[in-house]
Order: structure tokens, then C-alpha cells, then sequence
């Protein structure tokens, strides 16, 4: 029996990770593991959130350049049904073999073998059945969450601390130096919790609001339309909760950096006799936790980033551009 060649469109980055981990995959319950010959290409296929109709044509356009019998397109960015208001998973044109699936929809967390099962139930759909176009919806209520869940998750937040290397060694500095200031002590000391957690709070956000304005991070909408505001409320929600992830994660780093430093070099007693005041090494968390939200913001925001691709990498509307940009590169 002549194999059903497959072809697996991806986008670049994570889509094309993906894709890549998907080249034995065979049709459901693992018999005759021959009949499927899959192919993939790596190119941006997809070009605006809500035009799932453009990237089916496109996917259409490669089947027949390729001889494909099944075509499935691989990308990262939400797709919503016009009619409806929701978001979709997969949408699908048997007749012609095509289909889309939305990486993000399938909620992030354990996202290889969740595709691994979409593109299985896609490929044998549309390899027995030839009907109308259809459309797999996320449960309404549900939708928003997990697609956002997905898109955070698809960011990689964690892999923003190597961007943010340079602001973390300034940071680093800054508090090495103010850990043994007495001044500071001092401060620390007459600090209430609250007033600690604020200042956690506000360094925080102050970096976050940085990167965004620094990077040109803050998505607008093309036009007044309802679409369009979804799709940047979409695009901001999902900005703004990858880089805080990420700057907490540099947060706690330097926390801990800065404890340990604390821990070596000074000594509550001596400490405690500067001060006129009883002092144990509990008072050591504390400082280092005053001392890690001021070295935040006066390490980081005096210094440049690392690296300025890793924190656009962060925001969805700047990789849509590129795509865009890509798309039309490829046409000229």
C-alpha cells in the first residue's frame, strides 16, 4: 500500500521544536507504521491571529507544491471563530486535506504529546473523510485561560534571565555593596512586613513596565474593530505575565545570591552592637529582602539589556511582526 505523504507546516521556533518530534508518527493503535510518510518545513505560514482562512489557503498552496496527500500547519498564535467569539483549537478543510492547530490552545503543559495526539486525530480524520470545513472550538468558559496559559508557556519566560544578564550583574553589584552598609541595615530593620512586600511589589512592577516601554512591547490595534482590541488584550495579558514570571524568577536569584553573601560576611552580633540593638540571623532575611528590592530597580534599570532579542521574544505581537515581515520577504 502506497504511504500517505504528510506534510507538517510549522513556524519557526517552538512550532518547528515541535514538528520535529513528530516525524515517526504513525496512525492511531501503532499498526502498519509505514503508512504515513511525513515531511516537515519550517517557514512561517501564519500571518494574522484571526485569519485562519489565509493559512489554510497557504497550507493548500504547499500541499500541491509539495504533492502532499494531508497537510497540517503548526503555529503558535490563538485563532479565533468569527462567528462565535471563540477560540479555537483546530480548524479543518477535509475536502481538501488541510488543517490548522493552535499550539497555544492545547494549554502548555504537557504540550508534545497533547500535539502528538491533535495531529494523530487530524491526519486520520481528514485521510478517511472528505466533508465540510470544520472547526474545533475550546470550551467556552474555559478558553480564554487555557489559550493563555499556552501563550505564556510558549514564551518561555525562564529563558528571559539570560537577557536580562547584564541588569542582573548591576543588580548583583548594588546589592553586594548595600549589604554592608549600616545605613541600610538600619533601614532593613525599621521596616514593617508590609511595607517590605510593597517594595517587592513596586520593584517588580517598575521592572516590568521598563522592559515594555524600553522594548516597544505594548501591542495596539490595527483598527477600532472588537477583533482587533481582543487580540491586543490577548497579546498585552500574555506580555505582561511572561515578563513578570521572568523577572520574579530573577528576583528570587538575586535574593538568594545576595543571602548567601549576607550569610558570609556578616555577623548579627556585630551587627547588633553598631546598631544598639539585639540582632540574629533572621534579621539577615530581612535586609537581603529590602536590599534585593532596592538593588531591582537601581542595579537594573541603570544598566542595558543582554540581550534585546530575548525580551521581544517574550511579547507575541513582536514575533507576529517578524512573521509578517518573513511572509513578505519570501513574496519579493
Amino acid at each position: 500500500m502506497k504511504p500517505i505523504q504528510v506534510g507538517l507546516m510549522a513556524d519557526p521556533a517552538a512550532p518547528t521544536e515541535i514538528a520535529q518530534q513528530l516525524s515517526d508518527l504513525g496512525p492511531p493503535g501503532g499498526e502498519d507504521r509505514e503508512a504515513w510518510d511525513i515531511e516537515i518545513v519550517s517557514e512561517p505560514f501564519s500571518m494574522d491571529c484571526e485569519d485562519v482562512d489565509t493559512a489554510l489557503a497557504r497550507l493548500r498552496d504547499h500541499a500541491r507544491q509539495h504533492e502532499w496527500d494531508v497537510v497540517i500547519g503548526l503555529t503558535e498564535l490563538p485563532f479565533r471563530d468569527e462567528d462565535e467569539g471563540r477560540y479555537l483549537l483546530a480548524e479543518t478543510d477535509p475536502e481538501r486535506r488541510a488543517a490548522v492547530l493552535s499550539l497555544p490552545a492545547l494549554g502548555g503543559i504537557g504540550m508534545q504529546p497533547r500535539a502528538r495526539h491533535a495531529v494523530r486525530a487530524l491526519v486520520s480524520g481528514m485521510a478517511a473523510t472528505a466533508r465540510d470545513a470544520d472547526s474545533e472550538p475550546l470550551p467556552r468558559f474555559t478558553s480564554r485561560w487555557r489559550l493563555l496559559v499556552g501563550m505564556v508557556l510558549a514564551n518561555r519566560p525562564w529563558l528571559l534571565v539570560p537577557g536580562l544578564k547584564s541588569a542582573l550583574v548591576a543588580a548583583l553589584t548594588t546589592g553586594a555593596v548595600a549589604t554592608i552598609n549600616s545605613t541600610v541595615w538600619l533601614l532593613a530593620g525599621s521596616l514593617s512586613s508590609w511595607r517590605l512586600i510593597v517594595a517587592t511589589i513596586a520593584s517588580i512592577a517598575l521592572i516590568v513596565a521598563w522592559l515594555i516601554i524600553d522594548g516597544g512591547l505594548w501591542d495596539r490595534p490595527d483598527d477600532n474593530s472588537a477583533d482587533a482590541k481582543e487580540r491586543s488584550r490577548l497579546y498585552n495579558t500574555s506580555t505582561l505575565v511572561t515578563l513578570t514570571i521572568g523577572v520574579i524568577l530573577c528576583y528570587l536569584a538575586l535574593y538568594v545570591v545576595n543571602l548567601a553573601w549576607a550569610l558570609f560576611v556578616l555577623d548579627p552580633a556585630v551587627m547588633g552592637g553598631y546598631l544598639n540593638k539585639p540582632l540574629g540571623y533572621g534579621d539577615l532575611f530581612t535586609l537581603t529582602w529590602f536590599v534585593a528590592s532596592a538593588a531591582t530597580v537601581g542595579g537594573a534599570l541603570g544598566s542595558g539589556l543582554e540581550s534585546e532579542e530575548a525580551i521581544r521574544a517574550a511579547a507575541y505581537s513582536k514575533r507576529e511582526e517578524e512573521r509578517r515581515n518573513r511572509l513578505a520577504a519570501g513574496r519579493t
